[in-house]
């Protein structure tokens, strides 16, 4: 089981990789824009999940383990992380390295902070994939509180990050 996980996230690595590769290759006019745009979408679906995966986490640890409720959580659970937020945190990654490659702001101090922050977002992301798979494994043992406050840090990190690339502070 734990070597089927690293398969995945391998898997997911290099396919990000190999994106972020031929997106460096193929170059032709007015694509900044679109993928602008794409990693503008990815981010608006990232957070959409980051904030709502942590709200059913609340309301799943007040189900009985094995009801059909907990078992509806664990769906819904599931469904919201493998189909709207890991692929939009995939395509968040591919086109924001690439527009930060093509515009030229990797030097950029304001930048350094906003991937800081995305790196740590993607942290929360981990945790929340490994929640997930401990609701999915009735072994959840974090409290709703826990899971409230939780909810927060997204939430924190995106007001950081949309400051940064919008106000450029430093």
């Amino acid at each position: 089981m734990v070597i089927h996980r690293w398969l995945r996230a391998t898997i997911a690595l290099a396919v990000t990789a190999a994106l972020f590769a031929l997106l460096l290759l193929w170059n032709p006019s007015m694509l900044y824009l679109w993928l602008k745009a794409l990693h503008v979408i990815a981010v608006i679906a990232w957070m959409a999940g980051m904030l709502y995966l942590p709200r059913l986490f609340v309301y799943h640890c007040d189900t009985e383990i094995g009801s059909r409720q907990s078992e509806t959580f664990k769906v819904m659970e599931r469904r919201l992380l493998r189909v709207i937020i890991n692929p939009a945190m995939i395509v968040t990654w591919v086109a924001g390295l690439w527009l930060v490659h093509e515009s030229g702001f990797f030097k950029a101090g304001w930048m350094h902070a906003k991937f800081a922050l995305v790196i740590a977002m993607s942290a929360i992301h981990g945790f929340n994939v490994r929640w997930v798979r401990a609701f999915a494994e009735d072994r959840n043992v974090h409290s709703q509180k826990f899971y409230r406050a939780m909810n927060e840090i997204p939430t924190l990190l995106m007001i950081a990050i949309v400051i940064l690339v919008i106000v450029k502070p430093f």
